[in-house]
């Protein structure tokens, strides 16, 4: 069972031979990804019934990040918000493994991406993008935005590789069916400066809302009424590569289809002031989830960090985060 072209590029330099349970679960979720959607669906609504009601996977993280994020928001509001985050969350996987079989014009009807003319107009002019993204509606849906650009151009998603090699080689494969690029995130600066040698443009896509650990804090900013650590290492890469920076905006006006829009941050990264292109990103990003709470991913412990603890055990000398001498 084989990936895309753009996937066997990858592992070039690997050995062709993959274990027998990788190849196993990727012809297993193969077969599954034949199904209609309608089908798949149906499954994604036994899996909200399970998770919701009987295992109840991470019901009290998701209670407590809503009610702090909206606290305007009565009971009912916020009730309403969960159970429709369930059933969007069960949905996302049977949407995600569907990449690995759906076709160009199935995937054209359902997942439309306006502005695309903006990105391909950069790199006419010889800027490679970077789009700046977060864990909204179907984010691996994003990883084929290339089906509504020129074939010449490399397109793709950076990524942190999975804990089990053989689910991180499934999700490799459906995020390169249509030509996508999967690239691990501590690869990707060696891979954007090879392309650019090569006179190749690209556009790849940084999905960017996660926690940091203590040790990569450096800027905290309000988000959904929290004081909030956010990664700061796109942005550096974006500075150095002088990427023209756009945020991804993602709706689902019902199911199974998207809707996916290019909003320009900058074209000259390096004219804003520290942190500024992250600034926005989150400010646009908070904007999105705004119109539609449900499709955010409210399972993660996004603020389990504080700005109060962590003022207490570290200082931020010369840019570094050093933890502080105990008494």
């Amino acid at each position: 069972m084989t990936c895309s072209n753009n996937l066997s590029v990858m592992n070039a330099s690997k050995p062709d031979r993959q274990p027998f349970g990788t190849r196993l679960a990727i012809a297993f979720f193969k077969a599954v990804s034949l199904l209609p959607l309608r089908l798949l669906y149906v499954f994604s609504d036994i899996e909200y019934i399970i998770m919701y009601h009987v295992v109840r996977y991470r019901r009290n993280i998701v209670r407590n990040n809503l009610t702090s994020a909206f606290p305007q928001k009565d009971f009912k509001e916020i009730k309403h918000i969960e159970r429709k985050f369930y059933r969007w969350f069960c949905d996302y996987f049977f949407e995600a493994i569907k990449l690995m079989s759906i076709s160009r014009e199935e995937l054209q009807r359902r997942f439309v991406v306006t502005n695309s003319d903006d990105v391909e107009q950069c790199f006419r002019e010889g800027q490679d993008v970077a789009t700046i993204l977060g864990h909204y509606c179907n984010w691996e849906w994003l990883s084929n935005v290339g089906i509504y650009l020129p074939a010449e151009r490399i397109k793709g998603l950076i990524y942190k590789p999975l804990r089990s090699k053989a689910m991180d080689e499934v999700y490799k494969c459906l995020r390169s069916h249509h030509g996508g690029t999967p690239i691990p995130k501590n690869d990707i600066l060696r891979h954007l400066v090879k392309y650019r040698k090569e006179n190749k443009r690209s556009i790849f896509g940084y999905i960017a809302d996660q926690g940091p650990k203590w040790q990569d804090i450096h800027l905290w900013l309000s988000f959904l009424n929290h004081e909030t650590p956010v990664f700061t290492g796109a942005e550096r890469i974006m500075r150095k590569m002088n990427n023209a920076v756009f945020y991804v905006e993602m709706s689902r006006p019902r199911r199974g289809y998207y809707q996916c829009t290019y909003r320009l941050i900058t074209k000259d990264p390096n004219s804003l002031d520290t942190y500024e292109i992250t600034r926005r990103f989150f400010s646009m990003l908070e904007e999105t989830i705004n119109k539609e709470p449900a499709y955010y991913l409210w399972t993660h412990n996004r603020w389990k960090r504080t700005k109060e603890e962590f003022d207490k055990r570290y200082n931020i000398v010369s840019g570094k985060v050093i933890p502080k001498r105990m008494k």
